[in-house]
């Protein structure tokens, strides 16, 4: 008797297009990209939004709770709890604005500020590990063709909201 999973699987895979394929690519590179993020947040004790949160103050510096909100796109009440637990672990402190009583700023600490750093510098030996020896002209393609699928994506998803 056929094992009916196999079976179907033939079947598809023979029905494949080859743009199934390339999703199915896709599809692993993106499981391969989470479990290293869940990895690292192991590693780090940080959730994936405490994290984004760091990057972005990496990028911008000390910033307003409503300023970082609208950087992660989320509502303020998220930004207060990620804030929250990262005053509790240490990275960040909350200080007054020095231009508006009505604001907070959040600022690194110097554990925040190394552990930007070390995002960086992971991010940068990433990158370099990955494509470092790829040739600009296909890094470059390759750039472009991410840039508009994931316009694709962004638009199929709000088509279907």
């Amino acid at each position: 008797m056929a094992d009916w999973c196999t079976d179907n699987t033939v079947k598809y895979i023979q029905h494949m297009t080859h743009a199934a394929t390339v999703l199915d690519r896709v599809l692993h590179l993106s499981a391969l990209v989470s479990a290293d993020m869940a990895r690292f947040e192991k590693e780090q004790g940080l959730t994936g939004p405490r994290v984004h949160l760091l990057w972005v103050l990496g990028r911008s510096g000390p910033c307003t709770q409503q300023s970082l909100a609208q950087a992660l796109d989320v509502t303020p009440r998220n930004i207060t709890g990620l804030v929250d637990g990262l005053v509790a672990s240490g990275h960040v402190t909350r200080q007054a604005h020095p231009d508006d009583r009505r604001a907070t700023l959040v600022t690194p600490t110097a554990t925040g500020r190394r552990t930007i750093e070390g995002l960086v510098a992971g991010h940068a030996d990433l990158a370099s590990r990955l494509f470092g020896d790829v040739p600009d002209d296909r890094l470059e393609v390759f750039a472009a063709v991410l840039d508009e699928t994931a316009a694709r994506f962004a638009t199929l998803m709000e088509e279907d909201r």
